[in-house]
């Protein structure tokens, strides 16, 4: 009897162990007072309207004025956010989550197979590699000493043709600015000096003798993350000389680009060029190194499309591009006389966009319908061979990626919003994938729902949405729920695994992720629909999937939080000053905040394909300065509660444009909502950073979104 009692006893503890612990919302939390910010009388005219600009002093990121706002600021955020009485839980179950072995898609080089791995908690992933496919595994790089904070990482990085060489890129506190590094990768010993002054570049070897790789001259004056950087160089660098006797090969001043890009063909014949000013739109220029006195083939000399050339093959070169072709087509033409009145179709355009990549002698088209993968293969002929069988419906990627001519398979990555990360291996002769690699996250895809929905926009386009949640949850407008967005830049949003959403989705909550327009999910036209003159459809799409979510009863006003990064941070900047009542919550992440000078610094130039310029005409301007959420805000205005991140090492979106943006939330905000911004040390515009920085951040948010929600947590053991 006594032992029967004992095991009751000792079971009802352990069921006691795994039953949720409900912590209730603490208190109000007040906020006195936010830190001073002076107003400045800057004001500027365009077009003939006066323009004020009262804290154009928080660009200057290098004065100790600034360095002190930043600091109260982020003192004020770290005290609110630490009297959130779950927010270390949130950190805690973040980190627990977060702690499995991850894996990217190994690749061949010489007699290595290499891989990226982390073993879980690991501020920055580590390259190993086995010899051949059954070697034993080694660590051949590790990130991780690059800095004691973790806060240097990996780059971008490049074999030479034979596998006996490695160059590779280390980025320091976030920062585009990088270093180049050299090795053998035998015994791992430098080869020669490091390079600097590199910033957006690939790596491409010239056989042995040495690298192709692009960087600006230094700014002379002010922050070097805030200069404007617009005259682009494409340098060679040859093994064991001076960077200063580095060879110019194209850029500077007799042929100023904003970015120029160089890579080389698998056989090591040609250098390919690819010179742009903006994000979309760009030149071709191709260079047979075999011959010294070689000059420069002209392919596209205009930049009224995007081009890629995929491969050249013997006397043909092979270019993916979308002029004449909004959705994309595969063309060919002689090497010889490669301009567009020669080029012929092989892989012809279709009712989806396509993306081209090569690999084991085949191309691969990677289609996208609805946001959604499908992968043909062809032959170099253009002749169709096998159509993919992925594994769900996701996103699929790495398709050819490091697959040399001779290869017999390659590895891809797979994923979904409910599937984590799983890498197969692909048979090129029999179209087969089979499981590599399943990942060891403690998730279970059967548990949650992922679904894609259309729903109509202003204009009365429709505009697709997926939206995922756990199993069995009631639709009855109680669910807090984060709407995500981005719509810029032709970038294509398509489903992936990320363990942060997991405390949302396990809470009972709700993500949903809009493809909006401006994007490149339908292609050119899609895209073309969301810039310039015509941003506001984004707005629109974005602000029409909050009210269909509503209209729906998944969520309610009360329990919608809007989340974006980057053109995505100006996308919740426009839309919470648009429709303040729509959303009880709202994260802007190292957004563009102000239109009318975001052409100043750095790159922002180059964006203006995208936003126009407000430079442009009185048209533009004030097409910029209507929706401009910097200058949108009103006075006597509720707006939702908001935290506004930042980092101080950012020199792509300055963080002035934070800066500005939250110092005159705090001012016109009329509501009891809080106004908050956060800006992180030695961390960029988000590549790079650190595991321990993005648990922290993740877990701020979680926290802030529950809270100014009224919600308690449940904890998880």
């Amino acid at each position: 009897m006594k032992k029967n009692l004992s095991y009751v006893l000792i079971l009802s503890a352990l069921m006691a162990c795994n039953r949720p612990k409900t912590i209730l919302p603490g208190d109000i939390i007040a906020i006195k007072d936010y830190p001073h910010a002076q107003k400045s009388a800057q004001k500027d005219i365009y077009f003939g309207t006066t323009v004020q600009d009262p804290y154009r002093w928080l660009e200057d990121d290098s004065s100790e004025t600034t360095s002190e706002w930043i600091k109260s600021e982020n003192r004020l955020s770290t005290d609110y956010l630490n009297q959130i009485p779950y927010r270390e839980a949130m950190k805690e179950r973040l980190k627990k989550v977060w702690n499995y072995e991850k894996y990217q898609a190994p690749f061949k080089e010489g007699d290595y197979t290499y891989f990226l791995k982390n073993n879980g908690l690991q501020n920055q992933w580590v390259m190993s590699r086995r010899k051949g496919n059954d070697g034993i595994e080694e660590l051949f790089l590790d990130p991780n000493t690059f800095s004691k904070d973790g806060t240097a990482s990996l780059s971008e990085f490049s074999f030479s043709r034979d596998g006996s060489l490695m160059a590779y890129q280390i980025s320091e506190g976030g920062s585009d600015w990088t270093k180049i590094v050299i090795m053998k990768v035998s015994d791992k010993s430098i080869v020669g000096d490091t390079l600097d002054n590199v910033k957006f570049t690939t790596l491409a070897w010239k056989g042995n003798e040495g690298i192709f790789y692009g960087g600006y001259d230094r700014p002379k004056g002010g922050s070097s993350f805030s200069v404007k950087t617009d005259q682009h160089k494409l340098y060679f660098h040859k093994l064991n000389t001076k960077q200063s006797e580095d060879q110019l090969i194209l850029g500077g001043a007799s042929l100023p680009r904003r970015y120029i890009l160089g890579k080389v063909t698998e056989d090591g014949r040609y250098l390919i060029t690819t010179l742009a000013n903006s994000a979309y739109g760009n030149e071709l220029y191709i260079k047979d190194l075999n011959n010294a006195s070689s000059k420069f083939i002209t392919v596209v000399g205009d930049m009224k499309g995007n081009h890629d050339i995929i491969d050249i093959v013997g006397a043909k070169i092979y270019i993916r591009t979308d002029l004449d072709a909004p959705n994309g087509r595969l063309v060919v033409a002689d090497v010889s006389n490669p301009i567009f009145p020669n080029w012929k179709d092989i892989i012809p355009q279709t009712g989806q966009t396509m993306q081209v990549t090569k690999g084991g002698g085949k191309f691969f088209a990677s289609y996208l319908k609805d946001a959604l993968s499908s992968i043909k293969q062809y032959d170099i002929n253009g002749k169709f061979e096998h159509e993919m069988q992925l594994p769900d419906i996701g996103s699929a990627s790495n398709i050819g990626v490091n697959c040399k001519r001779g290869d017999k398979h390659f590895y891809y990555y797979f994923t979904s919003y409910i599937t984590p990360g799983t890498i197969y291996k692909y048979d090129i002769a029999s179209g087969r994938s089979t499981l590599y690699r399943k990942s060891k996250v403690k998730f279970d895809p059967a548990d949650y729902e992922s679904k894609q929905i259309f729903y109509t926009s202003k204009d009365g386009t429709k505009i697709p949405m997926i939206i995922t949640y756990k199993k069995g949850i009631k639709l009855d407008g109680n669910n807090p729920t984060l709407l995500h967005g981005y719509g810029g830049f032709g970038l294509n949003i398509t489903p992936a695994f990320d363990i942060r959403n997991l405390i949302l989705l396990e809470q009972g909550g709700i993500l949903a992720v809009a493809n909006l327009r401006g994007g490149g999910e339908y292609g050119a036209k899609w895209y073309l629909a969301g810039i310039k003159m015509n941003k506001q459809n984004v707005f629109d799409d974005f602000i029409a999937a909050a009210e269909y979510l509503i209209a729906k009863d998944y969520t309610s006003k009360q329990r919608l939080a809007i989340a974006g990064e980057s053109n995505g941070g100006l996308l919740i900047g426009a839309c919470m000053t648009q429709r303040p009542d729509l959303f009880k919550v709202a994260f802007a992440g190292v957004g563009v905040m102000d239109m009318i000078r975001f052409n100043k610094f750095t790159t922002g130039a180059g964006w203006t394909y995208d936003y126009g310029s407000p430079e442009d005409s009185k048209e533009m301007f004030e097409y910029l300065y209507r929706y401009s959420p910097y200058h949108a805000l009103k006075p006597n205005t509720s707006y939702p509660a908001t935290l506004v991140t930042t980092a101080d090492h950012d020199d792509k979106v300055i963080p002035a444009h934070s800066f500005k943006f939250a110092a005159r939330l705090q001012e016109l905000n009329s509501g009891g909502n809080p106004m908050l911004i956060k800006i992180e040390s030695n961390a960029g515009h988000g590549a790079g950073k650190s595991t321990d920085m993005t648990v922290n951040q993740q877990a701020d948010k979680w926290a802030f979104m529950f809270h100014n929600m009224g919600l308690s947590y449940k904890i998880f053991e």
